[in-house]
């Protein structure tokens, strides 16, 4: 059992925390990104069958790895392949678009699939400064001013809050008009935007896996900061992690090279994607002892079932966490069921949910 061991109690507690999955889709051993895109949804019809409380897409762009540039349209295919998961984005990265054009999207998400949706968003662009012009995005710095138009759309179309008449938006709707929006949430990486989201109202999400830093202290002082808003009554925070389980411990070790390698890749400046078990074992193998390798290790959670949620629900108690979003990884598509299946199970107490998901 590798990664998270210094974070681990010597003695295990129930996990009160509910379970969730992020998925970016990547492209499995030597697939396409076209394929990656129908391994996202089998990946949703999985999460639905194992109990998982949602399933959240991210957005990336020209990322050779990663398949999922319009998370939108992989819940809209979900909706119709899941019957109770709730779906949502991991997020939408705001400054690329409209919050007009965004609130649309989500609201017909939502009458597609009533109830269900969720509306990640994010503050970065998900893509670096060429392909953020290529997107026409704007500076993350119109972040604030997105958001409070996107929160005014959605509670506009939903008839909760109608813009007053002198707004410079009244009259502009989000179509199609509902009696219910998406739960909202942002996707948070530091203590600052947390408590952007504390004060905004809304759900927030750590990405610990960005971040490499501990959820902790950024669920601490969201929690302190949290004002109530139309979203949201009480505060609701997550951590998005990696977590990979698979029929014994060597087996997950063995079979989570390719991550790993990819992972190291990023940081030695080589970015590159590996096909096989093989490949990736020989360029860890060329790293050993690196200090960037054991940084990999360090922020994922990787053994037998039973290992990892254990660490996990010992995450979820040291965090503060409501709900973990576990990151479907593994080197195949069936490898990373099969961890889903291992991580799944029953779990002990209750998490708070967001009021808009309360009341759904």
């Amino acid at each position: 059992m590798r990664g998270y061991a210094a974070l681990a109690p010597r003695h295990s507690a129930p996990m009160t925390a509910r379970l969730s999955v992020l998925d970016l889709s990547p492209i499995s051993g030597d697939g396409t990104q076209a394929g990656a895109v129908r391994d996202s949804l089998a990946v949703a019809e999985a999460a639905d069958r194992l109990g998982y409380h949602r399933i959240w897409f991210a957005e990336h762009h020209s990322i050779a790895t990663l398949s999922s540039a319009s998370p939108e349209i992989l819940i809209a295919a979900a909706s119709q392949r899941t019957s109770r998961i709730r779906l949502g984005s991991g997020g939408v990265m705001l400054p690329n678009y409209s919050p007009l054009k965004v609130a649309e999207t989500f609201m017909e998400l939502e009458a597609l699939a009533p109830g269900r949706i969720d509306l990640g968003v994010g503050r970065a662009l998900g893509a670096d400064a060429r392909v953020g012009a290529a997107l026409r995005s704007q500076s993350s710095e119109v972040f604030p001013q997105y958001f409070a138009l996107l929160n005014a759309w959605l509670l506009d179309a939903a008839d909760k809050e109608p813009f007053p008449p002198h707004h410079p938006a009244a009259g502009v709707r989000a179509s199609p008009t509902g009696p219910s929006h998406p739960a909202l949430f942002m996707l948070t990486s530091s203590v600052e935007s947390s408590v952007f989201a504390a004060r905004v109202g809304v759900g927030m999400v750590f990405s610990e896996f960005i971040a490499r830093t501990d959820a902790g202290p950024a669920i601490a002082a969201y929690r302190q900061a949290f004002e109530p808003s139309p979203f949201a009554a009480e505060p609701f925070a997550g951590v998005g992690l990696i977590a990979f389980a698979a029929d014994g411990d060597a087996e997950a070790q063995r079979l989570d090279a390719p991550r790993r390698a990819a992972g190291l890749a990023v940081l030695t400046g080589e970015r590159q994607r590996f096909a096989s078990l093989e490949a990736a074992q020989a360029y860890l193998d060329r790293f050993a002892g690196d200090p960037r390798l054991d940084a990999v290790i360090a922020r994922s959670i990787t053994g037998d079932g039973p290992a990892v949620r254990r660490i996990l629900a010992d995450k979820a108690r040291a965090s503060g966490a409501d709900e973990l979003f576990v990151m479907a990884v593994g080197p195949t598509l069936a490898d990373r069921v099969r961890s889903l299946e291992l991580i799944a199970g029953p779990v002990a107490g209750e998490a708070r949910l967001p009021q808009a998901e309360a009341a759904a």
